[in-house]
């Protein structure tokens, strides 16, 4: 299956799935700001070497899923078993800057957030792009999908 056809389900999927927690209308420029709150949280968690804070900005539920050139995790926790594993120390983590490309939505309640992501560390640097989907649930965002490579 192609790409773009595999990114139309998902958002197809996503934007008709547990619509009893979307928003009812959009404010573009208000929810991107929101979100873009939720990965400055993240970033400033990650840099202060915190992955449980990290965390925060994902959903809390099994249906989270994260996809990486190390594979696919289900879930929350094994989301964050990922990265303990995969960043076990500060040294490991580094710090992590961002660089948000697009926020766009599309439905209410659901926006695609497109970026880069670099990590300064003393082993070597970091650098990938990440596709986000974020769903506004139970009063906040958070990403319901993650494809980072």
């Amino acid at each position: 299956m192609n790409l773009r056809l595999c990114l139309f389900l998902l958002i197809a999927v996503v934007s008709g799935g547990c619509s009893q927690f979307s928003k009812q209308a959009i404010d573009p420029k208000a929810d991107e700001a929101a979100i873009r709150a939720v990965m400055n949280g993240q970033q400033i968690a990650w840099n202060n070497g915190n992955l449980e804070e990290f965390m925060k900005g994902y959903w809390n539920s099994d249906s989270l899923q994260f996809m990486s050139l190390r594979g696919v995790n289900r879930g929350w926790n094994a989301t964050l078993e990922g990265y303990k594993k995969g960043y076990p120390d500060r040294e490991a983590m580094g710090t992590l800057a961002f660089e948000i490309l697009q926020v766009k939505p599309i439905s209410p309640g659901n926006y695609v957030v497109t970026g880069k992501y670099h990590l300064t560390r003393v082993i070597g640097p970091a650098d990938g792009a990440f596709t986000l989907i974020f769903k506004y649930i139970d009063g906040k965002w958070v990403a319901v999908y993650d494809h980072t490579c």
